[in-house]
């Protein structure tokens, strides 16, 4: 959907939607919270770290020894010779045979170790990956509820600059009507009017699009209304901090919650990579037997008694086993070789993602140190800014009611004053908030450290 068409609808939608419902009051903690509860991703991280404890459990289990146990029974009818009789007579037989088995094995090339460790990093690297996921939606859950402080913000800056904008009108209406200035100083403030008026159905429609934009990251219900409230800015939080690059940097590499994923990741390829040239190795394993069998024809020797079932199965018929084995693998049509060497690519793949991360990680850290000390002078710029617009803005007030001054030079300088108060605004939420993104690249941020910049 085009930006245009999706900026109406979030118009229409806030503006006017006018159910008697109250609006949901939602702080940016709140936010938070909302947002780690409800998000698909961290519920299919958590998924993951269950499947990978799965994992780790099934690749214990591969140390213990296994036990079946079966039985087969059966009739058979058909010709056999009476020894008592002497004659061959049509009988039929139930026969069952039990049998209990168990072996374990006592060496597999270290495959079994090799998989466990495995499995221990996949697991290690599933709970990286879902505590850097929410790292992730508690930073964009922030960045957008504060997108919609600043353009709240912007919003009453329009708003005043309208009611100002207005106030003049009816001033150069009234100077006219008394012949004090000519009426295309009215037309002009009138066009100045319906230009500040624009601006505020623009600023408007900005806000709303972030709303929505918030409520579809929180996945609430969007037929709702929500007044989120602002924090505010602490004004100690103004300060510039001396960051040195290099020490950002490192503290990233050890930090980062990916990183170590991306760790992780490189032991459970190398360890999977060990478990696969294992299989080049013996297989060693022991194991035992207890079997026993019954059938209704079978009699005590030399009698036309019959032996029952009991006296066959636990006592006459029991045979006990003990196996030690050794498979010696000599060609399993090369599936040991392939098995190998694709590890091998999977490791190698493990190292260069990790080299790429890395790099990537050093992008972000100077990129966002350069911001912040772009945006630290920009505050200082637009301070500045600010105050000289407001006494040149004043001055020339002062110029026009004492008619030294023309009307289009008074709207040229509340335009440039109202745009100085915007920048100013603008770049005091810039700054405060990309210390924060700071500490997302360094895989510091969390919900607490939002505390020291809001009150």
């Amino acid at each position: 959907m085009p930006k245009f068409i999706t900026s109406l609808f979030c118009l229409f939608f806030f503006a006017t939607n006018i159910s008697a419902q109250e609006s949901t009051r939602i702080t940016l903690e709140e936010a938070i919270d909302i947002a780690l509860e409800n998000n698909v991703q961290i519920k299919r991280s958590e998924n993951a770290i269950e499947s990978q404890r799965n994992n780790v459990t099934r690749s214990r289990a591969e140390f213990l020894p296994n036990l079946n146990a079966s039985i087969n029974s059966g009739r058979s009818i058909g010709r056999q010779f009476d020894t008592n009789t002497g004659t061959i007579t049509e009988q039929g037989a139930n026969r069952s045979s039990p049998n209990i088995s168990t072996s374990i094995t006592l060496f597999s090339g270290w495959q079994n170790i090799n998989n466990l460790r495995a499995s221990r990093s996949s697991l290690s690297t599933a709970e990286d990956d879902h505590e850097r996921t929410r790292e992730s939606i508690m930073f964009n859950t922030a960045a957008q509820f504060l997108a919609i402080i600043l353009d709240e913000e912007l919003l009453k800056v329009a708003e005043d600059n309208l009611n100002t904008s207005r106030s003049q009108l009816e001033q150069v209406k009234a100077q006219v009507e008394v012949g004090m200035r000519p009426i295309v100083d009215q037309y002009n403030q009138e066009a100045e009017v319906a230009s500040n008026e624009l601006e505020v159905i623009q600023r408007q429609n900005d806000l709303n699009f972030s709303k929505v934009t918030l409520v579809g990251i929180l996945q609430i219900d969007p037929f709702e209304e929500y007044d989120f409230v602002s924090p505010g800015i602490e004004d100690q939080s103004m300060g510039p901090k001396d960051y040195v690059l290099s020490d950002l940097v490192d503290q990233a590499m050890m930090n980062r919650r990916d990183i170590r994923a991306a760790d992780t990741f490189i032991e459970t390829q190398r360890y999977s990579l060990n478990a696969a040239r294992g299989a080049r190795l013996p297989t060693i394993s022991l194991g035992a037997n207890l079997s026993s069998n019954y059938s209704s024809l079978q009699q005590f020797p030399g009698t036309d008694t019959y032996i029952n079932f009991g006296d066959q199965v636990f006592d006459q018929n029991i045979n006990r086993g003990i196996s030690f084995n050794i498979q010696i693998p000599i060609f399993n049509r090369l599936n040991t070789r392939t098995n190998i060497q694709q590890r091998e690519i999977d490791y190698k793949n493990a190292q260069l993602d990790m080299e790429g991360l890395r790099v990537e990680v050093f992008q972000e850290i100077r990129q966002a140190y350069n911001d912040y000390t772009s945006y630290a002078q920009e505050l200082e710029t637009t301070s500045q800014l600010e105050r000289a617009a407001e006494k040149a803005f004043e001055t020339e007030q002062e110029r026009y009611n004492v008619g030294s001054s023309t009307l289009i030079e008074l709207n040229n300088a509340n335009n440039r004053y109202v745009s100085a108060v915007s920048n100013y605004i603008q770049a005091q939420y810039r700054f405060v908030f990309q210390e924060k993104v700071l500490d997302f690249y360094l895989g510091q941020f969390s919900s607490e450290n939002l505390s020291d910049i809001m009150n």
